[in-house]
């Protein structure tokens, strides 16, 4: 039971506060709303992701060789470094102010989609 508590308490959650995303009244509240429409994004991109490399597997499986599974995960990795780097080079334009997490969090969730986008297509592409 304590150890249970103590779970709790010290989960990301625990220590965000309770804010309304349906209509975000104060920077703080944005603030988090953008995180939570981020990490949601997030989780979408990881479930695509995973569909993108079970068929890059099963292309190499047919082809004889890795190279669709070895390309994805380097153009994966690259497209990580990249999406991390802009959107600090993005937030470190409001380097000290209160919508800098605002910024981040919505770089993160627009390039994170757009990726998303891009794996679903590569998992819609017949053959």
């Amino acid at each position: 039971m304590i150890l249970s508590a103590l779970l709790l308490l010290s989960s990301p959650q625990a220590n965000e506060p309770e804010v309304d995303c349906k209509d975000p009244m104060t920077q703080m509240a944005m603030n988090v709303c953008a995180g939570r429409e981020y990490q949601a994004a997030d989780r979408e991109l990881n479930a695509v992701w995973k569909k993108a490399s079970q068929r890059a597997k099963s292309v190499d499986k047919d082809v004889g060789d890795g190279t669709q599974q070895r390309e994805l995960l380097a153009a994966q990795r690259a497209w990580l470094t990249f999406r991390d780097a802009q959107c600090s080079f993005e937030a470190n334009q409001y380097r000290g102010g209160s919508i800098m997490p605002l910024i981040r969090s919505t770089c993160l969730t627009a390039l994170t989609e757009a990726r998303t986008k891009q794996l679903r297509e590569y998992l819609e592409f017949p053959g």
